[in-house]
């Protein structure tokens, strides 16, 4: 913080700044510092180690391409995992596809006790939801347990630092994928590519060496400075960008939702990937790997 300005000095040379109205919780924790503050622009944001995670205005982009992709992709997801997504957006998503329960596995409980009490537009009362299943611990060591297997794990993590590091790992994307059921999906953020293309080789070449099919879809977040993300994907024998529009059209009408970023036409034309966003993740020499 500088004044009643927030500077987000993520990447080298090149960052972004926020005005803020009121300074609502400022926490360090055993794992990071937690800083929620309001904005004119962006609403309330939640900031981990002086990085931007989530807003109250436009988390629904992000939140929504990163759970319905996999979901409807996917079409009869019965049991979702959730690593991270301390915030409860994607809890919220998540909740809303009928019938699907759904486990969140959160490190810092202080998270989710300052979204809930700061951010309550984010979780909709999702943390109170009897589908929901909520447990602070590891997510690496959760995956690698046993237990139940899932039908779609979302990784909602920051950035590769700190206590989310290992989950950017091959040896977590391999965990998560014996823990998938058949047709099941792992799908999760991979930054931002043009201020973070190494965050995308790296991911690309390890969800590859875990899956045999896997790649990326974007969505645009405008909190997410330095233009579109990019979200992993992968399956051990599906490909989610590939399922036919008429299909997904039926399952996002028989499901109800009113979205204020996904639709099936965004859904299939996300995994359009620009040149050199495909060069970045290898998928112009992967063939139908990915």
């Amino acid at each position: 913080m500088k004044g009643l300005r927030f500077h987000e000095d993520l990447h080298p040379g090149y960052g972004q700044y926020l005005d803020v109205r009121a300074v609502l919780h400022a926490e360090r924790t055993a794992h990071q510092e937690i800083l929620i503050f309001d904005t004119r622009r962006f609403g309330r944001v939640l900031a981990l180690d002086g990085i931007v995670q989530t807003t109250e205005r436009d988390n629904r982009f992000y939140h929504e391409q990163l759970v319905h992709v996999p979901m409807f992709a996917h079409g009869a997801a019965r049991r979702a995992l959730i690593v991270g997504g301390g915030d409860g957006g994607c809890l919220r998503e998540a909740l809303r596809h009928k019938g699907a329960r759904v486990t969140l596995i959160e490190i810092d409980e202080a998270v989710i006790r300052a979204s809930r009490r700061f951010l309550p537009a984010l979780s909709e009362g999702a943390f109170d939801d009897p589908r929901a299943t909520v447990e602070i611990a590891d997510g690496f060591d959760h995956v690698r347990g046993a237990g139940a297997n899932y039908d779609v794990i979302l990784v909602d993590s920051p950035d590769p630092v700190g206590p989310a590091r290992a989950l950017f790992s091959g040896e977590f994307y391999a965990a998560c994928r014996e823990r998938l059921t058949p047709g099941g999906i792992l799908a999760a953020q991979c930054g931002v590519p043009f201020v973070q293309p190494d965050e995308l080789r790296i991911a690309a070449r390890r969800l590859a060496g875990a899956f045999a099919h896997s790649g990326f879809y974007t969505v645009a977040v405008p909190a997410y400075t330095g233009g579109v993300m990019t979200l992993g994907w992968a399956s051990r024998d599906m490909h989610p960008g590939r399922v036919e529009r008429e299909t997904l059209a039926a399952r996002f009408a028989a499901a109800g939702l009113e979205t204020r970023y996904y639709t099936p036409e965004v859904h299939l034309a996300s995994f359009a990937l620009p040149p050199w966003i495909a060069d970045l993740a290898g998928a112009r020499q992967a063939g139908t790997r990915r």
